[in-house]
């Protein structure tokens, strides 16, 4: 026997697809922690190292890295960004689609 398994494609943002409020921020703003969390291995910074340049502790480090960020803005997650030598720029530009509202989308680029 045969067990037929339906398959839906996503949308890319797993919080709205699980329809959680406000996904396109959270999305953004696990786009930018994961951002943070890359750049704090690849320098082989611990949490407490970390933490100092951003300004918060390491148990605050820790808790963001494990998914509790909604508590941080999305000016105060790029602020942190900014910490680790990142600049980060806002691009407004029209959108594909006449009428239909526009997108926020996070782009990281390898130094």
């Amino acid at each position: 026997m045969t067990r037929k398994i339906k398959v839906t494609r996503g949308s890319g943002n797993i919080f709205a697809d699980l329809g959680l409020p406000d996904a396109e921020t959270h999305f953004l703003k696990a786009q930018i922690v994961s951002e943070i969390y890359r750049l704090t291995n690849e320098r082989k910074l611990t949490q407490a190292v970390a933490g100092k340049r951003m300004g918060i502790s390491q148990p605050e480090v820790s808790r963001m890295f494990k998914g509790h960020f909604r508590e941080y803005s999305v000016d105060r997650l790029m602020e942190f960004l900014t910490a680790f030598d990142r600049d980060v720029e806002i691009v407004v530009k029209p959108h594909k689609k006449a009428g239909k509202a526009g997108k926020i989308t996070f782009v990281p680029v390898a130094a």
